[in-house]
């Protein structure tokens, strides 16, 4: 019987190094909400002024504002949709008309933890623009459409990498890797056996097997 040194395919240092790139270059398989959550929230009582809502999102640049009761809970959310169509276009005095009244309610909320994708299904199904990002019962962020648009460059590039390692992974580990033994054609020491027709045969054997066709 012969005894054959047989060289070990490197598959799962081929798939360590592969990951040790992902990393190092910082590609994840999953986008977050909390990737790209706008943080800290800007909120305003019940109470308050639909006026005073309007010049808050002014002042800060936004495109809404959440609404909280006495108690400090989120229990609703004023966009500049809500402030057209229920302060403007009904002409009525904006320091008259209280957040409450106008706000949309109940805030719909998502975890941080959750996929972007997961926040676009359910901004779809709700027909809505803007999720609360509640943690621990607390909210801590909002993530709105235009977040999510704004990072698909970004995360198209990561998944066209991620399939161009993987591929190159797979075409690496798929290659014929050299035994080392006794040539099953010339009985000759060899490290450089390959496979051919159920035989390890070495590189001369396999140019005159070639010549031979």
């Amino acid at each position: 019987m012969r005894f054959f040194i047989v060289a070990v395919k490197l598959s799962l240092s081929k798939l360590l190094e592969v990951k040790f790139r992902m990393s190092e270059i910082g590609l994840r398989t999953r986008m977050l909400v909390k990737d790209v959550m706008s943080s800290p929230v800007v909120t305003m009582n019940e109470d308050e002024t639909s006026n005073k809502a309007a010049v808050v999102m002014d002042k800060n640049d936004l495109g809404c504002v959440i609404v909280t009761n006495k108690a400090g809970k989120s229990i609703g959310i004023i966009t500049e949709r809500d402030l057209v169509i229920r302060v403007l276009a009904k002409n009525l005095k904006p320091d008259t008309v209280n957040t409450k009244e106008i706000m949309t309610t109940p805030l719909v909320t998502i975890e941080p933890d959750a996929t972007i994708s997961e926040a676009a299904r359910r901004m779809n199904r709700l027909d809505i623009r803007r999720l609360g990002v509640i943690y621990k019962g607390n909210l801590v962020g909002i993530i709105s459409s235009k977040d999510i648009l704004g990072v698909m460059p970004e995360l198209i590039e990561i998944m066209q990498e991620k399939s161009r390692i993987e591929g190159a992974a797979r075409t690496e580990e798929t290659e014929e890797v050299p035994l080392s033994g006794y040539c099953d054609r010339c009985n000759m020491y060899s490290e450089n056996l390959k496979e051919r027709n159920g035989q390890n045969i070495c590189d001369e054997c396999r140019i005159e097997l070639e010549q031979e066709k």
